[in-house]
C-alpha cells in the first residue's frame, strides 16, 4: 500500500495474522491449549524449555519428548512463521539484516548489532508503516499489516540461536538488548508488542528472559498509547522519534503531528518518565538545512531542559530516491553545543549498518 504525501495509516489493513504459535502463549495457557489438544500439559513446559532456555527449534535435540509427541507438538503449535530471504553483513560480520518472508509473503526485517559491551536486536513491529515520514524508507511504502507477538518474538529468537550457534562474527553469545526501531510504529500495534515485550522478559520456561530495562520501545508519539504504555508497570526505555521542536516543521516530517502536537508528545513523554523513573530517549534525525538550524536547537534545548531525557542526535541515512541529506558536520557539532549549553545530554548515534541499509530509517524489506 502505496501512501500519499501526509496520508496515516494508524489500523493494519485486514490482512490475516499468521496461525497463533507457542510464543502466543503465556506458559498457563501452554498447558492448557495443549491439553485440549490430547497432549499431556507438562510438555507445554518442556518444550518451552527447549524453545526459550536451549534455544532449540530443532525437535530431533528433544531427547525428553518421543518423536510422535514432538511431531505432533510442530504441528499443532509451532507453525513456520519468519522464513529468511537473505542476510546482509557489513562492520566485518558484526552487524547482520536480515529479510523475513513471513505467512502470507508479506516481508520485514531485523538487524543484530555486536558491540564490545553488549548485542542488541533491532526488531520490526509491523510489515511496513502507516506513519509516512518522508525521509524514512519503512514509512514511504506504506503499512501491509501488523505481526503477531510471535513474529516479534522470534525475530530475537532467531537471532540468539545464530549466537548460540556461533553463526556471527566474535563467536558465541547472547542478546542483551531488544529495540524496536525497526519496521513499523510499536504502539500501533499496541497489545501485540506488549505481548511480545512480556514474552522477551519472562524467565524461562515463560519466555527469554531479556531485563526489562534493556528493551526500548520507540514511537513518533501515539499520545493515548504513551500514557497506557505509563501504566503498564514496566521498566522500559521510551524513545520519542521528535525530529523538530516546532510543530510548523514537524507536521512535515512526521505527519502524526497534526494530530499529536509536539507539547502534547512531550508531556505524555514526562508522565511516561515520572510514572517509571526512566530516562526518556528523544530521537532527532539531523537533515541538512531542514531540522538542524541552530535556533532549532536551543528551542528544543529549551523544552527538554530539566527533564530526565537524552537526545540521540542521528545524521540522516540515505534513502533511495531522497532529495535529503545528512548535516554538515559544522552544523551537527554546533546543534550538540546549543543542546549542551541548556544542560541537555546528547549523543550522535553511531550510523551502523548504512552499508547494507540497516541504519535507522532505511528499512525497506525488498527482495533483491
Amino acid at each position: 500500500m502505496k501512501l500519499q504525501p501526509g496520508e496515516l495509516i494508524l489500523t493494519a489493513p485486514k490482512k490475516g495474522l499468521p496461525p497463533k504459535h507457542l510464543v502466543d502463549y503465556s506458559l498457563a495457557e501452554r498447558k492448557a491449549a495443549f491439553a485440549e489438544a490430547g497432549i499431556p500439559a507438562y510438555r507445554a513446559d518442556q518444550v518451552s524449555r527447549h524453545w526459550f532456555g536451549h534455544l532449540s527449534d530443532d525437535s530431533t535435540e528433544w531427547t525428553d519428548i518421543p518423536d510422535a509427541t514432538a511431531s505432533d507438538i510442530k504441528e499443532k503449535f509451532l507453525p513456520n512463521l519468519l522464513t529468511p530471504v537473505r542476510n546482509l553483513d557489513c562492520d566485518n560480520g558484526t552487524t547482520v539484516k536480515t529479510v523475513w518472508r513471513l505467512h502470507d509473503g508479506s516481508l520485514v526485517e531485523s538487524v543484530l548489532m555486536r558491540y564490545p559491551e553488549r548485542i542488541t536486536m533491532c526488531i520490526s513491529s509491523q510489515a511496513g508503516c502507516g506513519m509516512n515520514c518522508p525521509f524514512c524508507a519503512t514509512g514511504q511504502g506504506g503499512l501491509t499489516r501488523n505481526l503477531s507477538s510471535a513474529e516479534i518474538v522470534e525475530q530475537v529468537l532467531a537471532g540468539a540461536r545464530a549466537l548460540k550457534r556461533g553463526e556471527v562474527a566474535g563467536g558465541e553469545g547472547r542478546v542483551s538488548n531488544v529495540v524496536f526501531m525497526g519496521m513499523g510504529e510499536p504502539l500501533a500495534n499496541y497489545e501485540r508488542t506488549l505481548g511480545a515485550i512480556r514474552r522477551l522478559v519472562q524467565p524461562n520456561p515463560e519466555g527469554l528472559g531479556i531485563s526489562t530495562r534493556s528493551i526500548t520501545v520507540s514511537t513518533v508519539g501515539l499520545v493515548p498509547k504513551i500514557l497506557q504504555l505509563a501504566k503498564e508497570g514496566m521498566q522500559l526505555r521510551l524513545a520519542v522519534s521528535l525530529h523538530a521542536p516546532d510543530d510548523e516543521l514537524r507536521d512535515t516530517l512526521v505527519p502524526i503531528n497534526t494530530r499529536h502536537k509536539v507539547k502534547d508528545v512531550l508531556n505524555a513523554a514526562w508522565t511516561y518518565a515520572e510514572a517509571t523513573g526512566r530516562r526518556v530517549s528523544i530521537e532527532y534525525a539531523l537533515i541538512k538545512d531542514i531540522n538542524d538550524q541552530a535556533w532549532r536547537a536551543d528551542l528544543l534545548g529549551q523544552m527538554l531542559a530539566g527533564k530526565l531525557v537524552h537526545v540521540n542526535l542521528i545524521p540522516l541515512n540515505p534513502t533511495p530516491g531522497s532529495i535529503w541529506t545528512a548535516s554538515n558536520p559544522r552544523d551537527e557539532k554546533e546543534f550538540v553545543r546549543r543542546l549542551e549549553s541548556h544542560g541537555v545530554t546528547v549523543t550522535v548515534r553511531d550510523t551502523r549498518g548504512r552499508e547494507i541499509d540497516g541504519a535507522c530509517g532505511q528499512l525497506a524489506a525488498v527482495e533483491k
